[in-house]
């Protein structure tokens, strides 16, 4: 249910199964993390996930597993590790990457745009966080992730009521970051390409850097190494050979 390409230092993963509104099953959630990884290895610098154009972005995980869950504990907990694994594979990529909602993003399709490390929202998006009207609720990971995203409040809002809410609404409170009426895919493209030509350690670096502080970081010993050894690397004295970075 996943399509890779991926064309020169751009990867794109789609999600390909329309008849569910790209819902992902219990087994999905390990293969696009797979998929994603199977990018990196190919080379992309910078990866866009999203659904086919005019599709569904995700309809969140597939209702059809829950079924079982009332008589099988173990099934319970199987159902969160399999996604927890898939989307914590999915934000450790050491590429850049960017989810394109350009239609329905609901449920854990929410927690999956929100595992990516940009946001771009089009004309026809929307977004819910729907546990609440099945009886359940969201993982504590995912909740922490939309807190850091649009604060206690908005993330109390979305949570409680489970209404949806359009890109714009959703540009507004900080769920996406860029909210584009006409030509998301290509604003999402531009984007990948702009992140992609930079040097790739310094993406890697300065990743993990947003990553930690989102997760309230303030200081590693890890980055400070990885910020020293950066100054000495003839990556740098390329550029400033090249006269990259000075003001133009």
């Amino acid at each position: 249910m996943f399509d890779l390409s991926v064309e020169g230092p751009v990867a794109r993963l789609a999600l390909a199964r329309p008849e569910a509104r790209n819902a992902i099953p219990l087994s999905g959630w390990s293969e696009l993390a797979s998929a994603a990884e199977r990018a990196v290895e190919s080379g992309a610098r910078a990866l866009v996930l999203g659904g086919e154009p005019g599709g569904a972005f995700c309809a969140g995980a597939d209702i059809a597993d829950f079924g079982r869950f009332r008589d099988d504990p173990g099934a319970r907990a199987a159902f969160r590790l399999a996604i927890r694994d898939g989307l914590d594979r999915l934000r450790e990529l050491a590429v850049p990457t960017i989810a394109l909602i350009e239609g329905a993003c609901y449920g854990a399709g929410v927690a999956l745009a929100m595992a990516c490390d940009v946001r771009i929202g089009g004309a026809g998006a929307r977004l819910a966080i729907t546990p609440a009207k099945l009886g359940i609720a969201y993982p504590q990971e995912d909740v922490h992730r939309l807190v850091a995203l649009v604060g206690p409040g908005q993330a109390a809002r979305l949570l409680l009521s489970a209404a949806p809410i359009d890109g714009a609404e959703a540009a507004r409170v900080g769920l996406i970051e860029l909210y584009v009426q006409s030509g998301a895919g290509e604003a999402a493209a531009e984007l990948a390409a702009a992140m992609a030509a930079n040097d790739e350690q310094s993406l890697r670096t300065l990743k993990r850097a947003v990553r930690l502080a989102a997760d309230g970081i303030r200081q590693d010993e890890g980055q400070d190494r990885a910020f020293d050894d950066l100054l000495g690397s003839e990556a740098l004295e390329r550029a400033l050979e090249a006269g990259r970075g000075r003001p133009r």
